[in-house]
């Protein structure tokens, strides 16, 4: 008997159902049974579950000689499932990595509830991945499992059949099955959660719910769409045979009032021909099925008129209310609109009259990542220039969520007020490691540094245009005038030099002084990384990999390159992985991660702090890697779409002819590189050496000083000299534990 079995009704998917079929196949935890229906769909359906039952021994394959809808057809899946738990999933929506795992784990930890609800995400043909809005409701603190009566607000969640597992005994004790028609899942769904002894939840996406453009029940104008009064009267039904479930009224009945008026408001789905027949018989069921007192989650109070005027039958009232209301909104969006424009007008006044009043030369002004917080070199920079120069002032830019990664000495800027225009219009130096507003005007005086913030593998500037699918912008003339307003570059390698003199030219200075983020790399001490792995939650003795991927340009979602779990499987309990996500997914949506010696730190606000800490880094084609290649710890290139990334983005040398350490082309691979001692062989170490020999030249922990003391203290002279290469001593990996001598060793002179 399996712990799973999946059930996938199909009708008309042909071009999503093998991404859905594979989801479930491919999930790390695999005592499962897939039951695809298919529904006597008329395109390739058929052919598609029939050739995954003939490769697969855990699909079953189920046809249906006519086409009876979603509901019969799950209910065919369910007469023959015999696994302990089930689980629906619609032709075109996915299961996430991992969900089944999670969903086993989640049941054991919760003594095998009756029903699991887990979240989902919205999946939009745009490539859009959007969250559950309501998924704080599926917060696991309290009691593992409980009646819904204990946590009454998960009954105004999507009341879907596919964002929850049931027990299969409970499900044939109640006798639950789908009815026919659209909107099949209340007659199930209410029931279900309703009568359950036993609920639990999971605080992790598990389903991808595809939003398409076209052929989903949501965007078919249809008269079937008045099925949903003959749904609802079998979930009243359901409550009046059962007399304990009838204090549940109130709140079904606002849910069923809320389920009425979004349909209602929907011009995609009622036939107008069919609308004031909608509106009259929702009226009807709202009035038969009232019952008295307030629903225990009580509507807004537009809400609460909206079901008033619905309930009374006054169609024309709730028309103009409704009219109204759009019409309200689109004037406070017009207003909106007006204030934003007298506002930005008035800051650009503002800005204009402040570059008529002397600079500062005591102010200085950083910034780091489109409005980051504090880190990479402004930041180092920064620190050193408090240290050198006291008397001077500085202030940091910064999006108000960040503001507490800055150091108290640093004033914080919120992008876009006035004290922001006055910086930019009033600062003697300003350092950024992008860009500055387009509209910033660089006055006489003014000094702009502009650090970067990586030496460049992937192609950058004038050499993206050829590639427009991989640049961020097209607009080459507008990156040049910014590059116009720099009197200073930094570069952390001759490499980096000759790049970004050819691809960004212009008249600035270039500095080969090493780059000030990586000086940590000189300065910190043993004790310091022993104290960063103890924050982390790095067990004392583990090797520490340091997992950093770049983005793809040739995709838009969060790419997936390792299965985690079964890494860390195969690598054994000596190894933990740190998994940083690239900055430009920072609100994309990700999988929770639930391994115990798996941590994530995307959001730990120094990457530096992240290198000290690991012993190896595993990454893609990231720059970090020349910054990790200065630490002098090894390195492992994961290079498992070479060509695509190639073909997309464009590299200026070909990573696999000089690598800094082993490459790995697979997951098995990588895993192999590891268990073997190949990541820290010596191979990989002549490989590392090369690579620091070239690309690590000035980065020998005295950076942010020259930087501080040529650009802002005016002090060539004072400028220390770069340390050769073989005299340098970076901060050394954290030591393995002591261990207690055996007896039979201390047998031993």
């Amino acid at each position: 008997m399996p712990r799973f079995s999946v059930i996938v009704p199909a009708y008309k998917v042909q071009a999503y159902l093998q991404e859905s079929l594979d989801s479930v196949l491919s999930q790390s935890f695999t005592d499962l049974e897939l039951i695809a229906v298919d529904d006597a769909s008329p395109d390739a359906c058929g052919s598609i579950i029939d050739e995954y039952a003939a490769r697969d021994p855990r699909v079953t394959a189920v046809h249906l000689a006519h086409n009876l809808g979603l509901g019969p057809a799950r209910n065919a899946g369910l007469a023959r499932a015999t696994g302990d738990y089930l689980l629906f999933l619609d032709g075109d929506d996915t299961l996430a990595p991992g969900a089944l795992q999670a969903i086993t784990d989640r049941l054991k930890d919760t003594g095998s509830p009756d029903v699991l609800v887990y979240d989902y995400a919205r999946t939009f043909w745009t490539g859009e991945l959007v969250r559950n809005r309501l998924a704080h409701r599926l917060s696991e603190e309290g009691p593992a499992s409980f009646r819904l009566a204990d946590r009454p607000a998960l009954l105004g969640m999507l009341m879907v059949v596919w964002n929850k597992a049931y027990r299969r005994e409970y499900v044939e004790r109640e006798g639950l099955e789908f009815p026919p028609g659209f909107y099949e899942d209340a007659p199930w769904t209410y029931p279900a959660l309703l009568a359950a002894e036993s609920v639990a939840v999971l605080d992790r996406v598990c389903v991808h719910y595809r939003q398409r453009r076209t052929g989903s029940i949501l965007t078919t104008t249809s008269r079937r769409h008045l099925d949903i009064f003959d749904q609802y009267d079998r979930v009243f039904g359901h409550l009046a045979a059962r007399p304990e479930l009838e204090r549940w009224r109130p709140a079904v009945h606002r849910r069923m009032a809320e389920h009425f008026c979004a349909l209602y408001a929907d011009p995609r789905r009622l036939p107008r021909a069919c609308r004031a027949e909608f509106f009259r018989r929702a009226s009807a069921l709202l009035r038969r099925y009232r019952a008295a007192g307030p629903p225990p989650l009580s509507p807004s109070r537009t809400d609460g008129i909206r079901h008033l005027l619905m309930r009374l039958g006054a169609r024309r009232t709730y028309r103009m209310l409704s009219a109204l209301r759009s019409a309200a909104l689109a004037a406070g969006r017009t207003g909106a609109s007006l204030w934003r424009g007298l506002r930005e007008s008035a800051l650009r006044l503002h800005y204009r009259g402040q570059r008529l009043l002397p600079l500062r030369p005591d102010l200085a002004v950083f910034s780091a990542y489109w409005h980051g917080g504090y880190a990479c070199n402004p930041a180092a920079i920064e620190a050193k220039l408090r240290e050198l120069a006291p008397r001077m002032r500085t202030a940091w830019i910064c999006d108000p969520r960040h503001a507490a990664t800055l150091p108290a000495e640093t004033a914080v800027l919120r992008p876009g007020s006035a004290a922001y225009w006055t910086a930019l219009a009033r600062a003697t130096y300003l350092t950024t490691n992008v860009n500055f507003e387009r509209a910033l005007v660089k006055r006489p005086g003014q000094v702009l540094l502009q650090t970067q913030h990586g030496t460049p593998l992937k192609r950058v500037g004038l050499d993206l245009q050829d590639r427009p699918a991989a640049t961020p912008t097209t607009d080459f003339a507008g990156l040049l005038r910014g590059a116009d307003q720099w009197d200073y570059l930094l570069s952390a390698n001759r490499h980096s030099t000759l790049v970004w003199e050819k691809a960004v030219p212009s008249s600035y200075t270039t500095l080969e002084y090493g780059y000030p983020r990586n000086d940590a790399f000189h300065r910190a001490s043993p004790d310091e990384v022993v104290a960063l792995r103890e924050r982390l939650g790095i067990p004392p003795g583990s090797t520490a990999i340091l997992y950093a991927p770049t983005h793809r340009d040739y995709r838009r979602s969060r790419p997936e390159h390792l299965d985690f779990e079964r890494v860390l499987r195969d690598l054994g309990p000596r190894f933990t992985i740190l998994t940083r996500a690239h900055l430009t997914y920072a609100d994309a949506p990700a999988e929770p991660l639930r391994h115990p010696r798996l941590v994530d730190v995307s959001a730990h606000p120094s990457v530096e702090e992240l290198c000290l800490a690991s012993d190896a880094l595993v990454t893609d084609y990231s720059s970090l890697m020349f910054d990790y290649a200065a630490l002098d710890r090894p390195i492992v290139i994961h290079a498992d779409d070479w060509e695509a990334y190639e073909a997309a983005r464009g590299t200026y040398f070909d990573l696999r002819v000089c690598p800094p350490g082993a490459i790995a082309r697979t997951q098995d691979e990588l895993v192999d590189i590891f268990t073997t001692g190949h990541w820290k062989g010596s191979r990989s170490a002549q490989l590392r050496a090369a690579f620091r020999s070239r690309f690590c030249s000035y980065d020998d922990g005295h950076a942010a000083e020259r930087v501080v003391r040529r650009v802002f203290l005016n002090q060539s002279a004072a400028i220390p000299p770069i340390t050769p290469l073989e005299e340098r001593r970076p901060t050394p990996a954290a030591p393995p534990p002591v261990q207690e001598p055996t007896l039979a060793a201390s047998l031993w002179p």
